[in-house]
């Protein structure tokens, strides 16, 4: 055999492995978005706990689980907004125990924070907690534009929110040995190389990403399945986008969530996300961060202009008065 025999023989080798890798890789998605069994969940336990269980994936979620048989317990900031939310759980027929904790994460400390969701889980047989809290910029800035205040409660928020709840339903999962936590992340974690205009959200969520992946090691031999789910943009107040192909509504999303429970410790629920991400993955980092950057410095004039015209009009109204 020459060298060109042999040359023809190595690259088609390699060429057959790559294509047999790609084949394994595409099937293996086939089943996790299509065909893989969801998990009981009613197996961790009886009760789910959601934070930022009002609006958006957080409500969706919370009225998926319900439709499973889940009693709840919806964590918020606004007594009214739970209620309302407790009354669209019983308006949809599901006959399940709901419970609130009135918790305002940016303003409760660590510490505190802790002792109420203990208090709030005491005697229960917690299975589940979802942290769906969550916060980001009014619009686009540049990071030295963002006042304190916001940057404070963003923090407090995505980082500390998920991080003290976690905390304190940890022991009860440990004595238990089952228990499942899922984090709502961001597809600007692991999706686009860089979120420029909005860097404090992105790393705040980049920390839940590994924050999951570390934790997800440390109790999964004692039976705690502890994930972190990745969406792109979904239609709520947050995105404040319309539904379209591959923008879905908070409902179609949160069936996608509860399929993936329990499984890897970082995924992409939504099948169609998941495709958005391979593709987004393919364009080269360079014009991925030009177009970002662009698309931002947009968002931050549109938000800069409807600033001020509120504060013209505020100062206007001030001065009739």
């Amino acid at each position: 055999m020459d060298v060109l025999d042999l040359f023809l023989v190595a690259t088609s080798t390699i060429g057959f492995i790559c294509v047999c890798k790609a084949l394994i890789k595409f099937l293996k998605w086939v089943w996790v978005m299509f065909l893989r069994p969801p998990k009981d969940l009613k197996e961790y336990g009886s009760w789910a706990m959601i934070t930022g269980s009002t609006d958006g994936i957080g409500k969706a979620m919370t009225l998926e689980l319900a439709s499973k048989g889940l009693n709840l317990i919806l964590v918020g900031r606004n007594p009214l907004k739970l209620e309302a939310t407790s009354k669209e759980i019983r308006d949809h027929g599901h006959n399940v125990e709901v419970k609130f904790v009135v918790l305002d994460m940016q303003k409760v400390g660590g510490v505190e924070m802790v002792k109420r969701i203990e208090e709030a889980i005491e005697g229960l047989d917690i299975g589940l907690v979802v942290n769906g809290a969550g916060l980001a910029y009014p619009y686009a800035r540049f990071f030295h534009e963002v006042d304190l205040e916001l940057m404070d409660a963003i923090v407090r928020v995505n980082v500390e929110g998920a991080t003290w709840i976690t905390k304190a339903v940890i022991p009860t999962m440990i004595k238990k040995k089952k228990g499942a936590i899922v984090n709502i992340g961001s597809g600007s974690t692991i999706v686009l190389p860089s979120y420029p205009l909005v860097a404090l959200y992105a790393a705040s969520k980049a920390y839940l990403a590994m924050f999951s992946r570390c934790i997800s090691l440390e109790y999964k031999h004692q039976g705690i399945d502890i994930q972190c789910q990745v969406p792109l943009f979904v239609s709520t107040k947050m995105t404040r986008m319309k539904t379209s192909l591959f923008v879905p509504s908070p409902e179609t999303y949160s069936k996608a969530c509860t399929r993936c429970i329990g499984y890897e410790k970082l995924v992409v629920p939504y099948f169609l996300h998941s495709v958005q991400g391979f593709l987004i993955k393919a364009i080269p980092e360079t014009f991925l961060d030009s177009y970002m950057l662009r698309y931002f410095l947009y968002w931050r004039g549109r938000g800069l202009s409807k600033d001020a015209k509120i504060k013209a009009s505020t100062a206007s109204n001030s001065e009739a008065n």
